[in-house]
């Protein structure tokens, strides 16, 4: 099953010990790996049809620090379409002069919506089919961007006609949010002030964000797998649809459950 990974907060943060411990995983996860950081309207996307274990990218990614308040990484173990660089997550399109990033893990069976021209894949996975349906299903209900809580409610309404197909845990962001959904496996944390120090999973490596931060900062992360081993991570329900706002879950309305 592939890996997530996704970050938000309310002022531009690294990954760099995040995606230390999460580009470990790629010894069993071996097609590829991607990860785009928003940076205000632009998005910085890297990806690599090879394993995030070997590829030089993700090397760099380890060694450059680069901050963003909004981050969606991926880590690909193939179930449809061919290890290739057009099949790597995450994905990216536009809509209404704004970048969307997307990755998912899971496979959905049988998933063969009608899409028109603005919205069509390049790949031939589902993840990618499903993305393009969600941003045309998306571009079809608003006439602009969308609030944040808008927005919510219509993912909410979205996303069980796909998730009925098979497993469709996915991260979402336009640089302004970060959208969670959960079908079988995904987990949460919020980092605040005060921060204490955290322990890699995979990896012998510590870190002390109290040294990296201010009293004002705010994270969240989302993974498949917790990354540490000394923080409470949440464990998030089958079907439950999240949202993530200046590095906080929101408590909204239309966050609940969507499939």
């Amino acid at each position: 099953m592939c890996q997530l990974l996704g970050l938000n907060a309310n002022t531009p943060t690294d990954l760099v010990f995040s995606f230390t411990g999460f580009a470990h995983r790629a010894e069993e996860h071996r097609d590829g790996f991607g990860i785009a950081f928003f940076e205000g309207p632009g998005v910085r996307l890297f990806v690599d049809h090879q394993s995030a274990t070997t590829s030089p990218v993700a090397e760099m990614i380890r060694r450059y620090p680069i901050h963003s308040r909004h981050i969606i990484a991926h880590i690909r173990k193939a179930t449809q379409g061919r290890v290739a660089l057009e099949n790597t997550h995450p994905f990216m399109r536009e809509l209404w002069g704004r970048y969307w990033v997307f990755a998912h893990n899971g496979n959905l069976v049988d998933f063969q919506p009608k899409l028109h021209a603005a919205f069509r894949p390049v790949g031939d996975t589902d993840s990618e089919r499903a993305f393009c349906w969600l941003m045309q299903e998306i571009s079809k209900c608003h006439a602009g961007v969308p609030s944040v809580a808008h927005l919510t409610q219509t993912l909410a309404e979205l996303v069980p006609p796909v998730a009925r197909h098979g497993t469709f845990n996915f991260l979402l962001s336009n640089g302004e949010a970060l959208w969670v959904h959960c079908s079988t496996k995904l987990h949460y944390i919020e980092r605040a002030h005060p921060f204490d120090t955290a322990q890699l999973q995979d990896e012998d490596l510590t870190v002390d964000f109290a040294a990296h931060t201010t009293p004002d900062d705010r994270v969240a992360v989302v993974v498949t797998e917790p990354l540490t081993c000394n923080e409470a991570w949440t464990a998030m329900a089958p079907g439950e649809l999240l949202v993530f706002e200046n590095g906080r879950r929101c408590p909204l309305a239309g966050a609940g459950r969507a499939g």
